[in-house]
């Protein structure tokens, strides 16, 4: 019998953009900063982080991040663990 309960949706932002130094998580400009999407899951906000990193991998000061929504619309919202991505 397959399942047909609906997956839970965990809202995923990632956005990116150039850092004013590699210490610290603060853009350059924050009107340069890049939206890259809204996802539904973490597999998927991943793979478009992924991507979007790769592209701009020569440039040291361009990060990318993906910041877990469903946390903050719903602190008490318990997760599946979710490996972090790799720098």
């Amino acid at each position: 019998m397959p399942d047909s309960a609906p997956q839970q949706q965990l809202l995923h932002l990632v956005i990116g953009g150039e850092l004013t130094d590699l210490d610290h998580n603060t853009f350059k400009n924050l009107d340069d900063v890049e939206i890259v999407g809204l996802y539904p899951n973490y597999a998927s906000a991943y793979t478009a982080w992924k991507a979007k990193a790769q592209m701009t991998v020569d440039n040291a000061q361009m990060r990318y991040f993906i910041v877990h929504l469903h946390r903050l619309l719903d602190p008490g919202q318990e997760s599946t663990k979710e490996p972090k991505p790799a720098r």
